[in-house]
């Protein structure tokens, strides 16, 4: 009986591609626990305001230096709030697309 050319592949490169695969997999959600395990920090107002976020893009705690607490200009410490939980997302999100897109071959890195 004649073997089947699965395009190219003979059966041992099938087998070589699937374990190839797998062991992209296993590696990816390896790299994935570890990302949501980590933790990002950032700080606006110079230090003023400081939060903390998880890999998960979980806010973890916001430190505020009493001295920007202005009853007067409350919208001022909202805005620092804010800048400074952007920024600890985008420093996550930036680790996350670096390490999951040398993961990916052919430089579908952007699907994260």
């Amino acid at each position: 009986m004649a073997r089947q050319n699965f395009g190219g592949f003979g059966g041992g490169n099938m087998q070589q591609l699937m374990r190839q695969a797998q062991k992209m997999q296993q590696e990816m959600a390896k790299a994935q626990e570890q990302l949501d395990a980590a933790e990002y920090e950032a700080a606006s107002g110079g230090g003023m305001v400081q939060v903390k976020v998880s890999g998960k893009r979980e806010l973890l705690s916001i430190t505020i230096d009493p001295q920007v607490v202005d009853p007067d200009d409350i919208e001022m410490l909202q805005d620092l709030i804010m800048a400074a939980v952007n920024e600890a997302l985008r420093k996550g999100e930036e680790v996350r697309e670096t390490t999951m897109g040398r993961m990916v071959p052919g430089g579908m890195g952007g699907m994260f």
